[in-house]
């Protein structure tokens, strides 16, 4: 199989960790019926190598756990209609910027520390200071993401929260698969580990190697990506 790299994106890339190979691979809309096992076995297993990392993305691991919503789905509280309004509505997602996922965060972080992050994030405001909201909620939080004009279908009437576990699923994948595995949440302005196979496996590597997000977040339908050491 030749590999090539999403549009603007480049194969190889340099790190405190040594020059690394990142293999885009592309797959069929995952769905929430699909099991990562058989998805991991049909376009991944085959070409990896030994030494070789496995990154998924994290909204793959969500939606087959069950935790990608349509919007029609989801019913809005009054405290998430009035909450959205505030929040900053960043360029490369929606983040819980709509009535929607701020539900979702809502429903996964808890009414009371949400109210006491608003109102963390309405002080630091006052003094310049921005995140506050997501440094108090934590990743669950921030992994919560709605559909965006570049969304593939069905998706793009979808809101997903973080997944559940996700050390836990990247250990159980890993074992499958017989690769390390780390799970990504990576967009065009940083990437954040949400779970690795093992303890000792740095963020740092993992998070310079995806740091231009070769996986891109447009219609590539490439969740999986191979890292291979060069």
């Amino acid at each position: 199989m030749n590999f090539v790299p999403n549009e603007g994106k480049n194969l190889t890339i340099e790190t405190d960790f040594g020059e690394f190979s990142r293999y885009p691979v592309k797959t069929h809309v995952i769905m929430k019926e699909d099991v990562m096992e058989d998805v991991l076995d049909k376009y991944a297993a085959t070409f990896m190598q030994e030494g070789d990392f496995l990154f998924i993305s994290e909204k793959i691991i969500a939606i087959t756990q069950g935790r990608a919503f349509h919007l029609d789905e989801i019913k809005v509280s009054r405290l998430a209609r009035f909450l959205c309004k505030f929040v900053y509505k960043p360029d490369y997602g929606i983040g819980i910027g709509r009535p929607e996922t701020m539900e979702l965060c809502i429903r996964e972080v808890g009414r009371i520390k949400i109210l006491f992050a608003a109102f963390c994030s309405a002080i630091g405001k006052l003094f310049g200071k921005r995140g506050v909201f997501y440094k108090i909620c934590g990743m669950k939080a921030r992994a919560i993401d709605g559909p965006c004009d570049y969304t593939i279908p069905p998706y793009n009437n979808y809101a997903k929260m973080a997944p559940d576990k996700p050390h836990k699923e990247a250990e159980r994948l890993a074992k499958h698969i017989g690769f390390d595995v780390v799970i990504i949440d990576a967009n065009d302005i940083a990437a954040t580990v949400l779970g690795k196979s093992r303890k000792d496996l740095p963020d740092a590597f993992a998070e310079q190697v995806f740091r231009d997000n070769p996986l891109d977040q447009c219609d590539q339908q490439t969740p999986l990506c191979i890292v291979r050491k060069v």
